[in-house]
């Protein structure tokens, strides 16, 4: 979930999870050079500007054109910040606009944020009928509603499968494609209301829709991919002593984040019977404590929180 909103007036609040023990594990040098690589309504950013000097810098990114209008506001009143429309797969694209050969920190807060998820415009929640698009940048095709309208039944079922975890993805998306013969699937509630009717068995608490909204999703926006590729650059170009702090929503970004982190911090694996010294078989990054989860009381007062979970990695700096 991305960054909170900076003015009194947005339409669509969204409190920053883990807000305070993010920045303070990222911000070691007030007068660094740091990423906000999900920007969101600038919750994050305006933390660290906070703690940042005269000197600091803050790049602050987001593929969300509405995200993008409130970091331009930021920018306008502090010049310590500049925004890049875009996705964090694209961090070495903007930290080489910014002539940022390294940076002290990066901040990724996954996912869709609450002013996404609150505006039914957007398409992404079961829970608001709205049009079923699901884009974090709607200039980018093709929406929910336009891929549904002509996948075949077996990508259809191995996206919902793979990404929602859906043990129920066949007979979803055998409904899918039954159904928009009769009519196209336009609409949120179509599609949460479809999913219904196909899933024959229901978890308790949790609506049958919620595992394939979240598919559907993260393969519209190329989440994991994205996730990938923004890791691998954001490692490459931390200072010594910078620090990459990543938190994330669901199971999938959490184990690709986990794996990540593990690996670099395990250093290189050598095959058995290659000579190599103790100094070059020690990696470059460590794992700075474990991962943390919101407290109980932030849960109360948000409850999109219960499933936060942050790691941080840093750059040894020697």
């Amino acid at each position: 979930m991305t960054g909170s909103d900076t003015a009194s007036d947005q339409s669509f609040r969204h409190r920053s999870v883990l807000l305070d023990e993010a920045v303070d594990y990222l911000v070691n040098d007030p007068a660094g050079r740091y990423v906000d690589a999900t920007f969101g309504r600038g919750g994050h950013s305006g933390l660290i500007l906070g703690q940042l000097n005269a000197d600091g810098r803050l790049l602050g990114i987001d593929k969300d054109p509405e995200a993008i209008r409130v970091a331009e506001a930021l920018a306008a009143s502090d010049h310590r910040f500049n925004g890049y429309h875009g996705s964090f797969a694209e961090l070495s694209d903007a930290l080489n606009a910014q002539q940022w050969p390294v940076v002290n920190g990066v901040l990724m807060d996954l996912g869709v944020s609450s002013p996404q998820l609150d505006d039914a415009a957007r398409g992404f929640s079961f829970m608001r009928d709205g049009p079923l698009d699901m884009r974090m940048n709607p200039q980018q095709a093709p929406s929910a509603a336009q891929w549904l309208a002509h996948a075949d039944e077996k990508e259809i079922a191995d996206v919902i499968f793979r990404y929602g975890e859906e043990k129920f993805s066949r007979r979803i998306a055998r409904l899918v494609v039954q159904r928009r013969v009769e009519e196209p699937l336009e609409t949120t509630r179509q599609l949460a209301e479809l999913v219904a009717e196909a899933v024959p068995k229901k978890e308790k608490h949790k609506h049958p829709a919620t595992r394939t909204f979240q598919a559907i999703r993260i393969f519209i926006n190329r989440e994991l991919e994205d996730l990938e590729v923004g890791l691998k650059v954001a490692a490459d170009r931390l200072a010594p002593g910078g620090r990459l702090v990543v938190i994330s929503f669901h199971s999938l970004e959490d184990r690709l984040v986990k794996r990540f982190m593990r690996d670099l911090a395990q250093g290189p694996k050598v095959p058995k019977g290659v000579p190599v010294t103790a100094d070059q078989m020690q990696s470059s990054f460590r794992l700075i404590g474990k991962a943390s989860k919101a407290s109980e009381h932030e849960i109360d007062e948000n409850v999109r929180a219960r499933s936060a979970v942050m790691r941080v990695l840093e750059r040894r700096a020697t």
